[in-house]
């Protein structure tokens, strides 16, 4: 038993300076950079690794976090995000001013791998050729009647399980039988 105590002190030591190590930047980050009382700039609501203290409850968190303020910081170690949370605020990004907002070549690096030079992974003229073929993909009517396929399918696989549930009567949880579709 003194063996747990005597580890787990040691462990909680060596982690302070870790954790300090970690943290420190970001703190300087935030107090030296843009002013945390300025309403040019929006609220910081932590770092990222304050997510992994709500790992199990993430959503809730940031779901709170965007009722006190619809744009919020989320410090990184080498960079910060912005969540946005105001239709307002997305549609003045996605839509109004689409060229002035770029992922940037930090993030373009990151994801290149995983999706070549597709539409995720590239700016500007790039982006829009490569939306302007998917839109062509993505018209109402080729979506629609791929979307009625499917679902008649499934519907009909539905019906018959159903079918032979209630002949047997046997009841059986929707939402366990809704991942065999």
């Amino acid at each position: 038993m003194d063996i747990d105590i005597l580890s787990a002190t040691l462990y909680s030591v060596a982690l302070v300076p870790i954790a300090v190590f970690l943290t420190f930047p970001l703190l300087l980050k935030t107090f030296t950079g843009k002013s945390l009382l300025s309403s040019k700039y929006p609220p910081v609501h932590g770092i990222v690794f304050s997510q992994l203290i709500y790992f199990n409850r993430l959503y809730d968190y940031q779901t709170r976090a965007v009722r006190r303020s619809p744009t919020f910081w989320l410090l990184v170690p080498d960079q910060s995000v912005i969540y946005k949370a105001d239709p307002r605020s997305i549609e003045h990004i996605m839509k109004t001013r689409f060229e002035k907002y770029t992922q940037g070549e930090y993030n373009i690096d990151k994801i290149k791998d995983l999706f070549g030079a597709g539409i995720f992974a590239v700016d500007g003229e790039k982006w829009k050729k490569q939306r302007k073929v998917a839109s062509f993909e993505f018209a109402t009517m080729l979506l629609r009647d791929f979307s009625c396929c499917v679902f008649r399918k499934n519907a009909a696989k539905l019906v018959k399980v159903m079918e032979e549930l209630s002949a047997a009567s046997e009841g059986f949880d929707m939402r366990v039988r809704s991942f065999d579709f």
